[in-house]
């Protein structure tokens, strides 16, 4: 998608405005059109067709004029209105557009522009606009591919526009990978594409096999890959700014479950559905590794992927089973479906042994987290409260919603505990979610290094059923545009 200056008279396929309600009242908003077009649009608005009410859409075919079609998005009471609804609005116009055969759309923009990073957001919303996991349908006569491919702009600030087209590009990235199914992505597979981004952005890139987890101490995922066909991976990506004096270093971990039968816990048929997109967390930091490359930020961030696939067989790891994570501590099994903790808990490890300002980690970790926030707002845990608020800004910057929830509970602590062994890997059903992260936690940082970790449990909004503001169905990569953002504003 290429977005480009709106000149005078353009001829275009769609024109798109979008209209607060106060808006319509003021019909000074509309002095950038062409006479016939203004009188037109104000007809509509004093007949109440229109009136800028939030949702709502009015597509209208146009006859001779320099466009075809024109799309007019409501957007509510100007006080409620915000970047996110913008982003989410003009996304479902170009969607819109490009399905309904227009390969060319201008919007106009600049009665919006007091709006700080509004060029930001049209480039994340057309570059997220036309996605779709169509690679495996058969193409044949009656497939209409989505048509936009020009997007015009009265608002034109290219370099922010670039930076929303990266984090778009980014996340559309990580999106692609977490669609692929179970039998086309396994974690060599997942590995391999590792390698193919360090080999394009010129980023160190280490991977170890199943013989070098187990001399590195890697129980976690030795584990819960130890059922499978396909060996565990981990793979450790590393950028470094070109300067070479960082203001930062940053480290994302990602849990990679490739796919996820639950083990031999093994999970109901209805539940297994949509268990290739277990690895969103590890898929999502290939996506952050892309794009901290792309806008060339001045941060040294590392990548850390804990990949494995679980499966049930006579080599699976069984309840009951005590395993030994990198740091030395002791794990009881008794839930082999809570494995992503598992992979985690090693990958934690190596990510506080490089001693870096802050780590944040993402895993579609609990269905208890879903429970208490929903599909669409992912839960975050934070043992500390300057990061969180860095994370929550970048969250809501990014429309990606984010709740902080609890981590101190003396209650759930207490059940971290083992008769025979250091910790357990599942509690209880109630406070699942606190569980998880609590168990997390005890392998970040050590006692006298406490280092700065945040925790994205995005088992709600990872995978869409249908679409949603800027995600049409399928996997989201949930979080890769605020953990960019973040690391930008570093």
């Amino acid at each position: 998608m290429q977005i480009k200056q709106l000149n005078s008279g353009q001829a275009v396929g769609a024109l798109v405005l979008l209209l607060r309600e106060e808006d319509c009242k003021n019909f000074s908003t509309f002095s950038e059109l062409t006479e016939g077009l203004r009188d037109f649009v104000i007809e509509l608005i004093s007949r109440k067709d229109f009136e800028g009410k939030k949702g709502s859409f009015l597509r209208l075919p146009v006859f001779n004029s320099s466009f075809k079609n024109l799309y007019l998005i409501g957007l509510g009471k100007k006080e409620k209105c915000d970047l996110n609804l913008i982003r989410d609005s003009l996304a479902w116009a170009f969607r819109s557009a490009g399905r309904q055969h227009n390969d060319s759309a201008a919007v106009i923009l600049n009665h919006l522009k007091e709006f700080s990073g509004l060029s930001v957001t049209l480039g994340e919303a057309g570059g997220l606009c036309g996605y779709v996991f169509d690679s495996y349908k058969t193409k044949d006569e009656d497939y209409k591919p989505f048509a936009l491919k020009e997007i015009f702009s009265d608002l034109y600030e290219p370099e922010e526009i670039s930076t929303g087209e990266k984090l778009a590009a980014a996340q559309i990235f990580s999106r692609e990978l977490i669609n692929e199914p179970g039998c086309a992505i396994n974690p060599a597979v997942l590995a391999q594409k590792a390698q193919e981004l360090a080999k394009e952005y010129n980023l160190e890139c280490e991977v170890w096999d199943e013989n070098k987890l187990k001399a590195e101490g890697m129980g976690g995922i030795l584990a819960v890959g130890s059922g499978s066909k396909n060996p565990p991976r981990f793979v450790h990506l590393t950028y470094k700014p070109k300067n070479n004096n960082p203001v930062k270093k940053i480290v994302f971990v990602g849990k990679g479950i490739t796919f996820d039968s639950g083990g031999l816990n093994i999970k109901p048929d209805n539940f297994m559905l949509t268990m290739k997109g277990d690895k969103t967390g590890a898929c999502n930091v290939l996506g952050i590794m892309k794009g901290v490359s792309e806008l060339g930020l001045n941060v040294e961030v590392h990548g850390l992927l804990a990949v494995a696939e679980n499966m049930p067989s006579g080599s699976a790891y069984r309840p009951d089973d005590i395993i030994k994570a990198r740091n030395g501590k002791t794990i009881e099994i008794n839930n082999t479906d809570a494995e992503g903790r598992l992979v985690l808990a090693d990958a934690l490890c190596i990510a506080s042994e490089l001693k870096p300002d802050a780590i944040i980690d993402m895993a579609t970790l609990t269905g208890a987290c879903m429970v208490a926030l929903g599909k669409n707002r992912a839960g975050l845990f934070s043992n500390n409260d300057e990061l969180a608020e860095k994370v929550l800004a970048s969250s809501n910057s990014r429309g990606e919603l984010l709740w902080r929830m609890p981590l101190e509970d003396e209650f759930i602590s207490k059940s971290l505990k083992s008769p025979c062994a250091d910790l357990i890997n599942c509690g209880e059903r109630y406070g699942g979610a606190i569980f998880a992260a609590l168990f997390l936690k005890e392998f970040v940082g050590t006692k006298e290094n406490k280092i700065p970790w945040a925790h994205f449990d995005i088992a709600g909004p990872d995978m869409k059923d249908k679409e949603y503001g800027v995600y049409s169905k399928g996997a989201s990569a949930f979080g890769v545009r605020t953990c960019l953002d973040y690391v930008i504003n570093l």
